[in-house]
């Protein structure tokens, strides 16, 4: 029969934050209120999941607490490894109601978190965090991981037990085998839902998934099933378990990876409730924990091999879009560079007969700003005609700080006309590898579509800010973000769609050409959702010093 599980109090999962300043500064505070909040939802999901320990100890048919410790680490937490050992201790010490001293804790459990780090160092070497669960290859790395990993934590923790006497060494190998059942089915079904909850673009689609009325209807199918057949008076047979792939294929045919996740973990808890509820016998309870795990396999398989279809075929859709875009790119660059190369004519001739015949230092500086924008028009068209056909670019070294000033020109200069603020906000002195007019090209493109966002507002409430901090990695994250109406969700998706505009008088090639680039130099552009306009262009950055010319 299970055993009753224990009260205590609640807490927030931890944030991530990143290596501690020195005491007095607030991040340092920060850096403590996460590691307290790691131990205290550590504790609590131990204490929820403790049930029917072997011996006393966390050899438990399902123990998720695990999964949380590892994403901790990947996320970098504070205090790492350390703070991780601290809450596996503290679970411990608080629950196991065994002949264990402190000190032979402190030693299984620092094997225990040995063995977690490794887990989480090779899923950070294999799979970048953009990459996880994102194909076929980085699941079956991800599974391989946590069931090698499991494997291993239960050989040692085990054999540690058996050392110091604390389990028979009779009861070795059921021991190791309940361990890895546990631990692996815990981090198995748990890890990527608490992954996917992790920051706020991955819970706001999480979210709308949820929120569609199909999500009720294979709910509401996984709690028929349990109930049909773990109720008293329903049939009680394990082989009927298997209807249960009906709900699991329904949600990853139909919403991907996000559908498997949420309804195998649905199926894990459901199992295990009516298993305490129904006093299911123990072994049964093992049983149910080995379908558990084939369903969510099943599931992440499925929901995969969709997510790629769905992305193969958004690719394929939106590369004949952009060749579309590019022969009308070719045809405008053609048609443009005459008139460009006559304007630029006109104005090196002007400049000839001011310097022979005199003229005002105004209308001298008037002239050689034109000419200026010509040769630079003349040059955009072109590099991007050149782009479209070969998708080729002049890399060079670009301080952001040029970049920018260079890109903000011309919108400092008419905001006062137009009735709207532009701040340059703080920004690390970096400098990076790029093709500077391309770049300029997708800066521009998103201060315009700024000002077109805030338009509607009144003079004087037109804000608009761009900014830059280090993102993830060896990348810079450049924020354009005003104060107008954000995109929906549902705009986001077409956002980048060529010939998809919501202005009147605008093509939709826009963000699509600057999407394209943007990936062309190994970074991103991103729409994020909200009540307020929001883009984010990142780019990989390099050193002078560590980078050769």
């Amino acid at each position: 029969m299970l055993g009753r599980m224990r009260s205590n109090d609640t807490t927030k999962p931890p944030t991530p934050t990143g290596s501690a300043p020195p005491a007095g500064n607030p991040r340092w505070l920060r850096a403590w209120t996460s590691a307290f909040a790691l131990c205290a939802a550590y504790i609590l999901l131990d204490w929820a999941s403790y049930i029917d320990p072997l011996h006393h100890f966390n050899i438990t048919p399902w123990n998720p607490a695990p999964a949380l410790g590892i994403l901790y680490l990947l996320r970098r937490g504070a205090g790492g490894p350390l703070t991780l050992w601290a809450a596996i201790l503290a679970t411990d010490l608080i629950f196991r109601e065994t002949a264990a001293n402190a000190w032979q804790f402190a030693v299984l459990d620092a094997l225990l978190t040995a063995g977690y780090v490794a887990m989480a160092s090779l899923m950070q070497r294999l799979m970048p965090e953009n990459g996880m669960f994102a194909n076929r290859t980085s699941l079956g790395q991800w599974t391989a991981i946590v069931v090698i990993g499991s494997l291993a934590n239960s050989l040692v923790f085990v054999t540690g037990l058996v050392g110091l006497d604390l389990i028979p060494g009779g009861a070795w190998q059921d021991a190791v085998l309940r361990f890895w059942i546990g631990d692996g089915v815990g981090i198995f079904v748990t890890f990527p839902f608490l992954w996917w909850l992790q920051d706020r673009p991955r819970r706001d689609v999480f979210r709308l998934a949820l929120l569609r009325l199909e999500t009720a209807g294979y709910l509401g199918l996984v709690l028929a099933i349990l109930w049909l057949i773990f109720s008293p008076a329903g049939i009680n047979d394990l082989r009927y378990l298997y209807a249960l792939f009906l709900p699991v294929v329904w949600a990853a045919s139909r919403q991907g990876i996000i559908g498997a996740i949420f309804c195998a973990s649905v199926l894990q808890l459901g199992m295990l409730s009516v298993g305490w509820l129904w006093e299911i016998e123990a072994v049964s309870i093992f049983e149910l924990q080995m379908r558990a795990l084939l369903l969510a396999g099943v599931g992440f398989v499925i929901g995969t091999a969709v997510d790629e279809q769905r992305r193969t075929v958004n690719e394929l859709r939106h590369s004949l879009r952009l060749a579309a875009a590019g022969e009308m790119a070719g045809a405008l660059a053609h048609e443009l560079n005459q008139p460009l190369t006559a304007l630029a004519a006109y104005g090196a001739a002007s400049k000839l007969i001011i310097a022979r015949d005199g003229g005002s230092e105004q209308l001298r500086d008037v002239i050689e700003r034109m000419v200026a924008e010509a040769a630079r028009a003349s040059e955009v068209v072109r590099r991007l005609r050149d782009f479209f056909r070969t998708g080729s670019t002049r890399l060079e070294k670009v301080m952001l700080s040029e970049l920018l000033a260079s890109a903000t020109r011309p919108f400092m200069e008419r905001q006062a006309a137009q009735g709207y603020s532009l701040e340059i906000g703080a920004m690390p002195e970096v400098q990076m590898y790029a093709d500077r007019l391309q770049i300029e090209v997708v800066l521009r493109n998103l201060l315009s579509n700024a000002v077109d966002a805030v338009a509607g507002l009144p003079g004087g409430e037109r804000r608009i800010c761009i900014s830059a901090e280090p993102a993830l990695g060896d990348q810079l994250g450049i924020r354009v973000e005003d104060n107008g109406p954000g995109l929906s969700h549902t705009q986001m998706d077409d956002a980048f769609e060529p010939f998809v505009s919501t202005k009147s008088r605008g093509l939709g090639l826009g963000l699509a050409i600057s999407r394209a680039i943007a990936e062309t130099h190994g970074g991103r552009l991103l729409s994020i959702p909200g009540d307020h306009g929001l883009f984010v262009l990142y780019l990989p950055i390099e050193s002078l010093q560590n980078k050769k010319p």
